[in-house]
C-alpha cells in the first residue's frame, strides 16, 4: 500500500493524533487484502482478530498473538457491513471479486 493509498483509506482518521503513525505503518511493507463472505462475517471476524488494543484483546486472538501496539496491531477488520462494502470498493473492482 502506498502512502497516498493509506492516507486515502484511513481518511476518516485524518487529524487524529495517531493518523501519521498509522499511515506510516500501513505503507511500510506489503499488505494482504481479502473479502470474507459468511453470515455475520464482520462480527465473526472481529471476534477472531480481537480488540484494537492488543493489551485488551482476548487470548488466542490475532491481535493478542501478533500485535505490537494499538497502531501496529497486525490486522485491519471492518467495523460494519457498510465499512466492509466501502473498503472492498477501495481495493477491488467488480470484476476482481469472486463472490
Amino acid at each position: 500500500m502506498s502512502r497516498q493509498q493509506a492516507e486515502d483509506f484511513y481518511a476518516i482518521h485524518r487529524g487524529k493524533p495517531f493518523f501519521e503513525n498509522l499511515v506510516e505503518f500501513m505503507s511500510s511493507g506489503p499488505i494482504f487484502v481479502m473479502i470474507l463472505k459468511h453470515k455475520n462475517a464482520v462480527e465473526e471476524f472481529r471476534k477472531l482478530i480481537g480488540a484494537t488494543d492488543p493489551e485488551k484483546a482476548e487470548p488466542g486472538t490475532i491481535r493478542k498473538l501478533f500485535a505490537v501496539s494499538v497502531t501496529m496491531n497486525a490486522i485491519h477488520g471492518s467495523d460494519s457491513d457498510e465499512s466492509a462494502a466501502r473498503e472492498a470498493d477501495f481495493f477491488f473492482s467488480d470484476s476482481e471479486r469472486y463472490i
